[in-house]
């Protein structure tokens, strides 16, 4: 068998070291090698803890030899985004204003990690507060693209999809408001799965928009990203808006041979001038293998998407602007020390801890918040919302999936649009209506453009429809394989 234990999935990897065949220790010694060779160039984490990561293996280690079963994930490191709590370990959200905290407690998807005999590897780069499409708003790095280094990874999960297509990791956590699991898959050619809201708890992520935070896997394979889902999803009581679903079982293995009889839905306002060739070419691409396993295709509408972007720009400031009124320097993280009253202590720290993305998401959700304003912008996007969760639930009376681009270009070089911001938050119109509606989507590589770089085709599912949409990208998977990036 190869001793290359990072090409190998996280399915395999479990397999190998619960029937001995290596040892959850070789596994993750082999990841956090290739790790610290590779992050000089790419960049993808902001803490490698590998002491403490080999001490986790050994445990799982020692738990085989005393004969006690293990878990799903055993012996697989695991990527975690660095808003995600992991207790004893630094959790700065990319942000100045987080320095220096570490967390007190674990995440529920940490525990749950932790209780498959996973071995959370280090903590991902992000753009700051998960407010990003690029990961050029981190505070501390910018991580690459590893099919290209002088292109953007897509954020805001950009260093947790880095780590997986650079093979640094097998599995990886992210957290996606308004597709910040999906872009960055595509970017960097791996499955990014954004799970139904409230089917994976957000107890321990520290909180964007509350009301369109998802934590979801990254992963090389389907499988992966299913088996992954089995172990994190689930009911949650510490998370209030958390589902009474049980977490969905692995996917089928092998993949179904065909999709007769699957209703598959082309929504005409993801086709729009504006829409890279390169991208509509390898959707539409897609969706031709789709046909090919013997699904139906038919052209649909979801007339209120063009609202898309305008409402998420609201409803998500406004809850961002709520959600981080707590950084203020006082009960954790920075402190400017030069403030000498309670009110430069707010101007002083949150001016020198928060970057520029942030305070203008704060800034235009306070706005939308202020007396005078709520009904005229917070209250008319959520009617908006209203409407586009309307819009998924009538298609899906007529089709079971939804195929479409998951990002309107190919992955951007550095700098591209960081002049632009509205034109970066474009690069979410594909993705945040998914969001908004509270359905599943994933993410799958569908081809390479014209400069080899990754490109993504998404399906959507109705809420709880993980089951039938990870077998549809699992048909499609073994029909299209994508390769794996060498080096």
């Amino acid at each position: 068998m190869s001793a290359d234990w990072t090409s190998l999935s996280a399915a395999r990897l479990a397999d190998a070291v619960r029937k001995g065949e290596t040892t959850a220790e070789e596994v993750v010694r082999a990841h956090l090698d290739r790790a610290q060779a590779l992050e000089p160039s790419v960049k993808a984490f902001l803490s490698l803890p590998r002491e403490r990561a080999l001490e986790r293996a050994r445990a799982v280690d020692a738990r085989r030899r005393a004969g006690a079963p293990l878990g799903a994930l055993a012996g697989v490191p695991v990527a975690v985004k660095d808003n995600i709590m992991v207790r004893g370990e630094e959790t700065t959200c990319a942000s100045r204003i987080l320095k220096g905290h570490v967390a007190a407690y674990d995440a529920t998807v940490v525990e749950r990690l932790n209780a498959a005999d996973a071995v959370p590897l280090g903590k991902t780069n992000l753009d700051e507060f998960a407010m990003g499409s690029s990961t050029e708003n981190s505070a501390f790095q910018k991580t690459t693209n590893p099919w290209d280094p002088a292109c953007v990874p897509g954020g805001s999960s950009g260093g947790s999809a880095a780590a997986v297509a650079a093979r640094m990791a097998p599995l990886a956590l992210g957290s996606d408001t308004g597709g910040s699991i999906r872009q960055p898959a595509a970017f960097c050619g791996v499955v990014g799965l954004k799970p139904t809201y409230g089917l994976v708890s957000r107890y321990g992520l520290v909180a964007f928009a509350s009301s369109l935070d998802q934590i979801g896997p990254f992963a090389r394979t389907v499988g992966d990203a299913a088996l992954a889902l089995s172990v994190i999803g689930g009911h949650d009581p510490r998370d209030s808006t958390s589902a009474r679903a049980a977490a969905p079982a692995p996917a089928p293995a092998p993949a179904p041979k065909d999709l007769k009889g699957l209703r598959v839905g082309l929504p005409r306002e993801y086709f729009i001038a504006g829409l890279d060739p390169e991208v509509e070419k390898a959707a539409r691409g897609a969706v031709e293998v789709l046909k090919g396993l013997g699904a139906e295709v038919r052209e649909i509408s979801l007339p209120h998407t063009k609202y898309a972007v305008s409402a998420y720009y609201i409803v998500a400031p406004s809850e961002a602007s709520s959600n981080l009124a707590r950084f203020d320097g006082i009960r954790y993280g920075f402190v400017d020390r030069s403030a000498k009253t309670l009110e430069e202590v707010y101007e002083f720290t949150r001016g020198a801890g928060f970057g520029p993305e942030v305070k203008r998401r704060v800034m235009l959700g306070t706005y939308a918040l202020s007396s005078g304003y709520y009904d005229a912008y917070y209250a008319k996007a959520q009617r908006v919302r209203t409407l586009m969760a309307r819009d998924f639930k009538e298609a899906f009376a007529g089709v079971d999936l939804i195929a479409c681009p998951t990002t309107p270009t190919p992955p951007f070089r550095f700098g591209e649009k960081t002049d632009d911001p509205i034109a970066m938050y474009l690069s979410d119109v594909f993705t945040i209506p998914s969001n908004m509606a509270g359905n599943a989507s994933v993410s799958l590589p569908c081809g390479l453009s014209s400069k080899g770089l990754p490109l993504g085709v998404q399906l959507i599912a109705d809420a709880f429809q993980e089951p039938r949409l990870l077998a549809a990208a699992a048909a499609f998977e073994a029909a299209r394989p994508f390769p794996v990036l060498k080096g």
